[in-house]
């Protein structure tokens, strides 16, 4: 049974997109996730809903119990799990309003819990392969959706995750396009890492908003720019992941 979550989903709560919705108040061994889970039906599946930094935006990257969240999505039975990110551009072609389809992440984190395995067995060690973090065929889901919307996406993209809340300085905005980078956000990680341990197959769909401040033509990053064009290209992100769902059976 094919059992969706969905972390972020902006407009994705509207009662005219979820049929049957309702909100589930969950607990977990890691605590409480960010937010009530809101589940209902899309195209005849069973979707969750579960905002990242909660309903209103109050939880700070760093401080998103990210372990509670993950697991209280395995707990209800989600099987697949989609999220969306807003990043900053560290590439001139990557412009505002394109969605990149990620496929490689940096953590640059240093205050967050990255992993269930706190403690191994006696001779029994994990280490959790993450070579290719972002699930291969909910990717060519996601792609082919954008290509059948006719959206303009980059089929992969390198995340860095940075703790935040402030922005990057330029010196390091500079350093992560040498690190290899495409694209800048604070959430990424360690979220695809503990739904790699917890084995929830995981993909991110990232909304380009801004250049960071790498681009001496452009003026640095604000969280108004972000959020401004954030909710102009909103409606995109909901067609892409109403399609996207349809597809994955």
């Amino acid at each position: 049974m094919v059992k969706i979550g969905i972390i972020g989903g902006s407009g994705l709560d509207n009662p005219d997109i979820l049929q049957d919705s309702r909100d589930l108040d969950v607990d977990t061994i890691y605590g409480k996730p960010s937010s009530l889970l809101k589940a209902g039906k899309i195209h005849g599946k069973d979707v969750v809903l579960l905002a990242r930094h909660g309903r209103e935006h109050t939880i700070p990257g760093t401080q998103i119990n990210f372990r509670a969240n993950i697991q209280a999505l395995k707990d209800i039975g989600c099987n697949y799990i989609i999220s969306t990110t807003a990043v900053g551009s560290l590439r001139e072609e990557i412009e505002r309003g394109d969605f990149v389809i990620l496929d490689q992440f940096i953590d640059f984190t240093r205050h967050r819990n990255i992993t269930f395995h706190e403690s191994f067995k006696p001779h029994e060690p994990i280490h959790t392969s993450m070579a290719e973090p972002f699930d291969k065929n909910l990717r060519k889901i996601l792609i082919d959706s954008a290509k059948e919307l006719k959206f303009k996406h980059h089929n992969k993209g390198t995340v860095v995750t940075i703790e935040g809340p402030r922005f990057s300085t330029k010196a390091e905005s500079k350093m992560f396009r040498l690190f290899g980078a495409d694209v800048i956000n604070m959430s990424i990680a360690p979220e695809v890492i503990l739904a790699n341990e917890i084995g929830i197959p995981y993909a991110s769909i990232a909304m380009s908003t801004d250049y960071d401040c790498w681009k001496e033509d452009e003026d640095a990053v604000t969280w108004e720019e972000v959020l401004k064009v954030f909710k102009e290209n909103a409606e995109k992100v909901t067609k892409l992941l109403l399609l996207a769902i349809e597809k994955i059976d």
